[in-house]
């Protein structure tokens, strides 16, 4: 019991020296020496709600990163109003990736060719222009003395050209207006082209031998050289009448005629010319030997050529066919003795 006793005193004394007031542990009441002792001691073990607050706030944990990176990872997920970092960018980059089609149209709306420069269909005057400068030619003049009529065309097209029948491409009412005017009193196909000759006494040629795709492929210089051969053709043949196959064949033979360079006509019409204006007219000594062939200006029978209706080149047209029928009754009649 006495060894118990010393014991005691000695863990008491050692209490003492870390500072620890028995008197204070025990609610400073007075009590023996052992029971202060021991009361020191369980007063360590005591609960104390102040002491346990005051060392949370106090606590060396609480101010390390760790600590630090807990607390605020639970007060963010505590707060409702506050989303996550990784959540707040994966909505970022769903707002991107919703964007990007926008971008990429608008992209496209930028790069892409306005209306008006989108590629057009190129003209018939750029694609002759491409066409072969002397593209084969097996047109020849249906031409000889004494013949009635004959008819000028501008130039072959590339399918006249190739075939060597005069007014070939389907879309030419060259044709189908020979016989509604009556000029021929039977339609006839672009292969009957030299054959005329021999029916009706008519002929063939044109002011320009170069075949182009349209008219349009000429030169003024061809046009104005074409003219010159053109009048020396009918001084040598000198049929009784011609006809000229569309106006700006007119327009080019007026022109060289008149030396002038631009078609300044304001007394031009259809049909029948004036007698100092007919092709072929021949002098000599500076007197006329030949007045030249009764000319006669008729509508273009090109598809290409629209500014008049099919009744209204009809209707130019017709005249020289009157004359035509006169002529063949005529020539029908026999003669009396």
């Amino acid at each position: 019991m006495e060894d118990i006793t010393q014991e005691m005193k000695a863990e008491a004394s050692a209490v003492g020296d870390q500072g620890v007031d028995a008197s204070t542990c025990s609610g400073g009441r007075t009590a023996n020496p052992a029971g202060s002792t021991f009361s020191a001691r369980m007063a360590q073990f005591k609960y104390s709600p102040l002491k346990e607050a005051e060392g949370l706030r106090r606590s060396s944990r609480l101010s390390s990163p760790r600590a630090s990176i807990l607390s605020t990872t639970s007060s963010a997920s505590s707060s409702p109003k506050k989303r996550p970092r990784s959540q707040k960018a994966s909505d970022d980059d769903n707002v991107k990736v919703k964007e990007e089609p926008d971008s990429i149209l608008a992209q496209d709306d930028s790069t892409s060719t306005p209306p008006n420069l989108k590629k057009r269909r190129s003209t018939t005057k750029e694609r002759s222009a491409q066409d072969p400068h002397y593209p084969t030619n097996n047109l020849v003049d249906s031409l000889r003395p004494g013949l009635t009529l004959v008819c000028i065309g501008l130039n072959p097209g590339l399918m006249t050209a190739a075939t060597g029948h005069a007014y070939a491409h389907p879309s030419n009412r060259f044709w189908q207006l020979l016989h509604d005017s009556g000029v021929t009193p039977k339609k006839h196909i672009p292969a009957d082209t030299r054959d005329l000759m021999d029916l009706y006494s008519i002929g063939n040629t044109n002011i320009c031998a170069r075949p182009t795709r349209s008219g349009d492929g000429l030169s003024k210089e061809e046009m104005a050289e074409g003219a010159v051969i053109l009048d020396k053709k009918i001084a040598l043949y000198k049929p009784e009448a011609v006809v000229i196959v569309g106006k700006g064949i007119w327009e080019t033979i007026w022109m060289v005629k008149k030396g002038l360079k631009r078609f300044q006509d304001p007394n031009f019409h259809w049909g029948w010319q004036d007698e100092d204006m007919q092709l072929g007219r021949t002098w000599e000594d500076g007197q006329l030997t030949w007045p030249g062939a009764k000319t006669f200006v008729a509508t273009s029978t090109s598809g290409l050529a629209a500014t008049l209706s099919p009744a209204e080149k009809l209707a130019i047209w017709t005249p020289l066919g009157d004359w035509m029928t006169t002529k063949r009754q005529d020539a029908s009649v026999p003669k009396s003795e």
